[in-house]
């Protein structure tokens, strides 16, 4: 299993990488909040390209970072989401709301 990291890969690109899932998640909340707190970026972009493999937790992840965005004034748009993540997308009718 790869390692979950979430970085500010450059000014503006949030970038999850490896694993989401239960085990991962409420780490990755913590420090994805904390770290769009501290970006000075108007735009934010969330890069899923890294990400391994995901479970319902990356969506709410997604979504809680792009209410973290909003809650600071800054755009947001969600780049290179992984199938598994789109398919979940899809169940939940939020593929137009993560569209990226």
């Amino acid at each position: 299993m790869t390692e979950a990291v979430v970085s500010m890969a450059e000014p503006g690109v949030l970038r999850l990488a490896g694993v989401l899932d239960y085990r991962s998640g409420p780490a990755l909340r913590k420090q994805g909040k904390a770290l769009i707190a501290g970006s000075g970026e108007p735009r934010l972009v969330l890069d899923c390209s890294a990400v391994a493999k995901s479970s319902s937790v990356g969506l709410s992840l997604l979504l809680a970072f792009m209410r973290d965005a909003q809650a600071a004034g800054k755009t947001c748009e969600v780049r290179g989401m992984p199938s598994d993540m789109r398919e979940i997308a899809e169940v939940y009718d939020l593929d137009e709301v993560l569209a990226g």
